[in-house]
Protein backbone atom coordinates (compact mmCIF):
# COMPACT_ATOMS: atom_id res chain seq x y z
CA UNK A 1 0.00 0.00 0.00
CA UNK A 2 1.27 3.64 -0.51
CA UNK A 3 2.65 5.54 2.12
CA UNK A 4 1.98 9.08 1.95
CA UNK A 5 4.57 11.82 3.75
CA UNK A 6 4.00 13.18 7.19
CA UNK A 7 4.03 16.58 4.94
CA UNK A 8 0.54 15.17 3.12
CA UNK A 9 -2.64 16.84 3.31
CA UNK A 10 -4.93 14.76 5.07
CA UNK A 11 -8.60 16.49 3.60
CA UNK A 12 -7.42 15.39 -0.01
CA UNK A 13 -7.25 12.11 0.80
CA UNK A 14 -10.59 12.21 2.08
CA UNK A 15 -12.25 14.20 -0.68
CA UNK A 16 -10.48 11.40 -3.29
CA UNK A 17 -11.95 8.69 -0.85
CA UNK A 18 -15.22 10.63 -0.80
CA UNK A 19 -15.19 10.64 -4.78
CA UNK A 20 -14.29 7.19 -5.49
CA UNK A 21 -17.08 5.78 -2.68
CA UNK A 22 -19.86 8.40 -4.83
CA UNK A 23 -18.34 6.43 -8.02
CA UNK A 24 -19.43 3.41 -6.84
CA UNK A 25 -22.44 4.53 -5.30
CA UNK A 26 -23.68 5.85 -8.82
CA UNK A 27 -22.91 2.37 -10.66
CA UNK A 28 -26.51 0.07 -10.71
CA UNK A 29 -25.81 -3.82 -11.29
CA UNK A 30 -22.85 -5.90 -10.10
CA UNK A 31 -21.68 -6.34 -13.48
CA UNK A 32 -21.13 -2.58 -13.75
CA UNK A 33 -19.10 -2.86 -10.06
CA UNK A 34 -17.19 -5.53 -11.34
CA UNK A 35 -16.07 -4.20 -13.95
CA UNK A 36 -14.92 -0.80 -12.31
CA UNK A 37 -13.25 -2.93 -10.26
CA UNK A 38 -11.43 -4.71 -12.71
CA UNK A 39 -10.13 -1.46 -13.97
CA UNK A 40 -9.29 0.45 -10.34
CA UNK A 41 -7.49 -2.68 -9.03
CA UNK A 42 -4.46 -4.96 -9.33
CA UNK A 43 -5.28 -8.78 -9.51
CA UNK A 44 -3.50 -9.00 -6.56
CA UNK A 45 -5.79 -6.31 -4.65
CA UNK A 46 -8.93 -8.09 -6.04
CA UNK A 47 -8.07 -11.43 -4.94
CA UNK A 48 -7.50 -9.82 -1.29
CA UNK A 49 -10.52 -8.24 -1.25
CA UNK A 50 -12.60 -11.23 -2.80
CA UNK A 51 -10.46 -13.25 0.18
CA UNK A 52 -11.75 -11.12 3.14
CA UNK A 53 -15.35 -10.31 1.50
CA UNK A 54 -15.50 -14.79 1.72
CA UNK A 55 -14.37 -14.67 5.26
CA UNK A 56 -16.92 -11.51 6.47
CA UNK A 57 -20.44 -14.57 6.25
CA UNK A 58 -18.30 -16.87 7.90
CA UNK A 59 -17.29 -15.53 10.75
CA UNK A 60 -20.85 -13.70 10.92
CA UNK A 61 -21.88 -17.70 10.99
CA UNK A 62 -19.52 -18.08 14.25
CA UNK A 63 -17.36 -20.59 12.11
CA UNK A 64 -14.09 -21.13 13.84
CA UNK A 65 -11.00 -19.47 12.28
CA UNK A 66 -9.33 -22.90 11.62
CA UNK A 67 -12.40 -23.94 9.99
CA UNK A 68 -12.72 -21.10 7.63
CA UNK A 69 -9.09 -21.05 6.93
CA UNK A 70 -9.68 -24.89 5.53
CA UNK A 71 -12.21 -23.83 4.02
CA UNK A 72 -10.99 -20.67 2.22
CA UNK A 73 -7.47 -21.43 2.03
CA UNK A 74 -7.13 -17.34 3.67
CA UNK A 75 -4.65 -17.37 6.31
CA UNK A 76 -5.65 -17.13 10.01
CA UNK A 77 -4.14 -13.70 10.35
CA UNK A 78 -6.13 -12.18 7.53
CA UNK A 79 -9.52 -14.06 8.96
CA UNK A 80 -8.27 -12.76 12.76
CA UNK A 81 -8.11 -8.98 10.89
CA UNK A 82 -11.35 -9.25 8.93
CA UNK A 83 -12.86 -10.31 12.78
CA UNK A 84 -11.42 -6.86 14.16
CA UNK A 85 -12.88 -5.12 11.48
CA UNK A 86 -16.31 -6.57 11.49
CA UNK A 87 -15.95 -5.74 15.42
CA UNK A 88 -14.54 -2.65 15.50
CA UNK A 89 -14.26 -1.07 11.97
CA UNK A 90 -16.28 2.07 10.10
CA UNK A 91 -19.52 -0.62 10.09
CA UNK A 92 -19.17 -1.34 6.47
CA UNK A 93 -19.19 -4.89 6.51
CA UNK A 94 -21.93 -4.71 8.56
CA UNK A 95 -23.77 -2.97 6.21
CA UNK A 96 -22.95 -5.32 3.27
CA UNK A 97 -24.28 -8.23 5.31
CA UNK A 98 -27.35 -6.42 6.08
CA UNK A 99 -27.95 -5.43 2.23
CA UNK A 100 -27.33 -9.00 1.72
CA UNK A 101 -29.74 -10.63 4.23
CA UNK A 102 -26.77 -12.34 5.68
CA UNK A 103 -26.47 -10.32 9.41
CA UNK A 104 -27.46 -12.40 12.03
CA UNK A 105 -26.21 -10.43 14.79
Amino acid sequence: MKRRTATAVEAPTEDALAELAAALAGLRTPEQIRAFLEDLCTPAELEAMSDRWRVVPLLEEGVPYREIHERTQVSVTTIGRVARVLERGAGGYAAALHRRGLRHR
